[in-house]
């Protein structure tokens, strides 16, 4: 237990300042969240002609709401406490790879549903997009995380070709 905290506390540690970098937000944040913007843009536009995306920023053009994709709501915060949680825990690689690979599409699967959804809440209500912005979207991708990695922690343990296998790090009794 203590050596699964403590990889998973430096893990998070580390890919957090990594992702705080100037470089990295210039070179690896920035253009996901462009993406990202994009990506919902896309959606959105086969039943609502009137999105376009900017950079960052998913905007109606005409009414000329918008939303900027910030930090904290690209979904790789969420993903990197995910992959500390998968790489901490005693797995097979082969494990860890299903692990971050799905991880990743249903931490940015709801992401993506977050971002539309805020787009519209914030073009009806403005108090109703601040509290689900703020408190009830953060909560759902943070229970997306934990849940996933619930699930995934009770795959990797009913996994037959791990039964008795103390080199992918977890023993059946």
């Amino acid at each position: 237990m203590r050596r699964f905290f403590l990889i998973f506390l430096g893990l998070q540690l580390g890919l957090f300042g990594l992702n705080m970098l100037n470089w990295v937000q210039q070179h690896v944040v920035l253009p996901w969240t462009s993406a990202l913007a994009s990506l919902c843009a896309g959606l959105v536009t086969w039943f609502d002609g009137s999105t376009a995306a900017v950079g960052k920023v998913l905007w109606n053009t005409s009414n000329g709401f918008g939303v900027s994709i910030e930090a904290g709501c690209n979904g790789l915060e969420a993903y990197i406490v995910l992959f500390s949680g998968v790489m901490a825990f005693p797995a097979a690689w082969y494990q860890r790879v299903v692990g971050l690979f799905i991880g990743f599409l249903a931490v940015q699967s709801l992401n993506v549903v977050r971002v539309i959804s805020l787009f519209y809440l914030g073009q009806w209500s403005r108090p109703v997009f601040d509290f689900a912005h703020e408190y009830l979207w953060q909560a759902l991708i943070m229970l997306d995380v934990l849940v996933f990695w619930l699930l995934w922690v009770r795959w990797c343990q009913k996994d037959p070709a791990l039964q008795g296998d103390a080199q992918g790090g977890i023993v059946h009794a």
